[in-house]
């Protein structure tokens, strides 16, 4: 699959307007990347704008701290479903990570998931906050919760995705689940090698730069 294909062209931004969500669309459609990734209240409109082109509407629940009650995850998750998203990129609670309430973290996937009824599921771990250690829990815990990606950032944090992040979460996760990266990335040489590590998808939103 050609580059363009790979990417989930994002927009996350508190001040997207209309008229911008609507550039993401056509911009995804004309060159065929995998999605347009959007805030849960712009779901109806990517919808609308991308019905009918093979560009799927992926958008972000519990972004992007992660720190919400797992109902209200789920809650988002299905209302977005229901309103047209076909992925969902959730953020998973990083401070219970840290507790290591492995229980908790893998019930608030879980939760998502089965909100998510069938749809694609990505779980942000944001790498950056992460230790060693804590990534590879997060990686399994997610497996276990049966999330269909581990991803490495919210692209709202202290860091974004790195090739040695990307390296490990592929040898955790095997082919037992796919990796997105995303957060930071501005060059296709970055966008190759983030591949070449073993990224199944990328986050970006400057796609066309990636281009």
């Amino acid at each position: 699959m050609k580059l363009a294909g790979k990417i989930d062209h994002t927009m996350l931004k508190a001040d997207a307007d209309a008229e911008t969500i609507r550039r993401y669309c056509r911009e995804a459609r004309e060159n065929g990347f995998a999605s347009v990734c959007v805030n849960t209240c712009r779901v109806p409109l990517a919808a609308a704008e991308l019905k009918g082109s093979p560009v799927k509407v992926c958008c972000v629940v519990g972004f992007p701290l992660g720190a919400m009650l797992p109902t209200a995850k789920a809650f988002e998750t299905a209302e977005a479903v229901r309103l047209g998203a076909e992925e969902v990129d959730m953020v998973l609670n990083i401070g219970a990570l840290k507790d290591r309430d492995d229980t908790l973290v893998r019930e608030d996937i879980r939760g998502v998931v089965e909100a998510a009824a069938g749809k694609t599921v990505k779980v942000i771990l944001e790498t950056c906050l992460l230790s060693r250690e804590e990534i590879i829990k997060a990686c399994e815990l997610s497996v276990e919760a049966g999330a269909d990606f581990v991803k490495t950032s919210t692209g709202f944090s202290t860091g974004g995705a790195t090739v040695e992040d990307v390296t490990l979460m592929k040898q955790i996760v095997g082919d037992r689940a796919r990796v997105k990266a995303s957060g930071g990335i501005r060059t296709p040489e970055q966008a190759e090698a983030l591949l070449q590590a073993g990224a199944d998808r990328l986050g970006a939103g400057n796609g066309l730069a990636l281009l």
